[in-house]
């Protein structure tokens, strides 16, 4: 569930709001490039399907406070930098 565990600014966090999801995702994307399969592809596709779900979640409760809106002001990409 998201919950509100404070805004992490540092570090990877500079160039993006979601670096650890971004990080599963290229670690999905790698594996299903070493071992594709449909039925990988599909479990990859509904993981990463909810791991939106979660980004979009997290960010709506986030973006209750005055400290989070003012982050997303200064860092305006969700995964990786360059791609909204």
């Amino acid at each position: 569930l998201p919950g509100n565990r404070g805004v992490m600014t540092d570090g990877a966090y500079r160039l993006v709001r979601h670096p650890i999801y971004a990080g599963y995702l290229a670690g999905h994307v790698l594996f299903l490039l070493s071992a594709f399969s449909f039925y990988n592809l599909a479990v990859y596709a509904a993981i990463t399907f909810f791991q939106v779900h979660r980004i979009l979640r997290e960010e709506a409760l986030l973006a209750a406070t005055p400290e989070y809106r003012d982050y997303m002001k200064r860092v305006h990409y969700r995964l990786f930098y360059g791609i909204v």
